[in-house]
């Protein structure tokens, strides 16, 4: 069993959460816009968010509004999970997507902020 794998099939098996990594695969969103996805209130959200990050599934960027409040974005870093199913058992595997450089990173946030 991979580290982590069984707590991955965990968080899967429910609905907001696989909404949350559907909705934060291409772009960052809020909490805000996740409940509205979601259907759900954003104590729920939070809620997923929280165990997702434990996972290491999900990670935030602070955010400055036009009005000067700070609020957060999540972005999945779920690629694929794969379940390998054995005569002696079975084996999680998760991928996870490719980190930003550096570089890269500082030039997207600049570009956001112009």
């Amino acid at each position: 069993m991979s580290d982590g794998g069984e707590d991955v099939v965990d968080l899967l098996g429910d609905d907001y959460v696989r909404t949350i990594l559907a909705e934060t695969r291409e772009e960052p969103k809020s909490v805000e816009a996740l409940s509205d996805a979601c259907d759900a209130d954003p104590s729920t959200i939070y809620r997923r968010v929280e165990r997702l990050e434990a996972a290491g599934l999900l990670t935030d960027e602070q955010r400055l509004d036009p009005g000067g409040h700070h609020y957060k974005e999540y972005d999945a870093v779920l690629e694929a999970v794969h379940v390998h199913v054995r005569a002696e058992g079975y084996e999680i595997d998760v991928d996870y997507v490719e980190e930003e450089e550096p570089a890269d990173r500082f030039t997207r946030l600049y570009e956001e902020f112009k």
